[in-house]
């Protein structure tokens, strides 16, 4: 089954009306967000990452839900499964060190035991308050579809942590990645729709507006990429399409009105229109959209 067959299933079951149809990141309680995300040994890092990076990028990844819905940082709840003493001080010492960077205190959660040899899982449920929390699904026909940051350096880092050669400051972004939660907190007010950028540029995009009920177009040319990227991939389309279905940047994807411009670094990358799905451009050229998007559970 994949993820987006499970989801479908879920929303045959009772929802809270905060859970905005399972159609978001994150869910509105009592006026409070709250969202959650679990990262998988082999799955969602790899298992020579060292364990204070696999604990930054735990937090860093839910609290990237929330900066998305312009909340501020209310603190952490972590479920854990002891393995060796080593991997668990290390992740520890990680953990001390994300928590102090965002200010994010942590509340509680639960430790577990794994049979041995099991791969690591590890979750991590984030609590925001005073959010604008713009849901993905409010997306208007003529928005503009933006995004901060620069896209594809953490596919790049992904490559260099498995072996390939490249730039440090790549490797950093694929294994300690920065929530926008600054950037959220001003985007917020004035964003029509927002998500962060998680699965792949494309997917997300492609997400946003099927939950919007639109068309989404986004030129290739124009997405955002890093000096670093362009010396280790290249800057053609081919690089294009690699970045933007590379998934792991956590910047903030959202639309805003056509008249409006950011007051956060931002790039336009793309337009949602009338209709459903998504199409692609270079260079005033239309681009078969790839059978690939992004990442997705379940989809081999």
């Amino acid at each position: 089954m994949t993820e987006a067959e499970f989801l479908a299933r879920l929303r045959t079951l009772p929802l809270h009306p905060g859970a905005h149809g399972l159609r978001d990141d994150a869910a509105v309680l009592a006026g409070m967000v709250v969202t959650t995300d679990t990262l998988v040994e082999g799955v969602h890092f790899l298992p020579g990452d060292p364990p204070a990076d696999v604990a930054w990028k735990l937090v860093a990844t839910n609290l990237s839900d929330l900066a998305a819905k312009g909340a501020l940082v209310e603190g952490i709840m972590l479920n854990h499964p002891l393995t060796d003493t080593v991997w668990d001080s290390d992740f520890l010492d990680g953990l001390a060190a994300v928590l102090a960077a965002f200010d994010c205190p942590l509340i509680g959660g639960d430790t577990v035991s794994l049979l041995p040899g099991a791969p690591r899982v590890l979750t991590v449920t984030a609590f925001g308050v005073d959010a604008a929390a713009p849901a993905r699904t409010g997306a208007r026909a003529g928005d503009v579809l933006w995004v901060t940051g620069t896209i594809g350096d953490a596919g790049q880092g992904l490559a260099i942590a498995k072996g390939a050669a490249g730039d440090a400051a790549l490797l950093a972004r694929y294994r300690r990645p920065v929530p926008r939660l600054a950037e959220g907190r001003a985007l917020a007010p004035f964003a029509h729709a927002m998500m962060d950028v998680s699965d792949g540029l494309l997917i997300d995009a492609g997400r946003m507006a099927a939950a919007s009920g639109l068309a989404v177009t986004v030129d290739l040319a124009t997405v955002p990429l890093s000096a670093a990227y362009r010396a280790s991939a290249g800057d053609d389309l081919a690089a294009r399409l690699v970045a933007a279905t590379a998934g792991d940047d956590y910047e903030l994807l959202f639309a805003a009105p056509s008249d409006w411009t950011p007051a956060v670094a931002a790039t336009r990358i793309g337009r949602f229109a009338e209709g459903e799905g998504l199409s692609l451009w270079h260079d005033r050229e239309p681009v078969e959209v790839p059978a690939r998007l992004g990442f997705e559970h379940g989809v081999i």
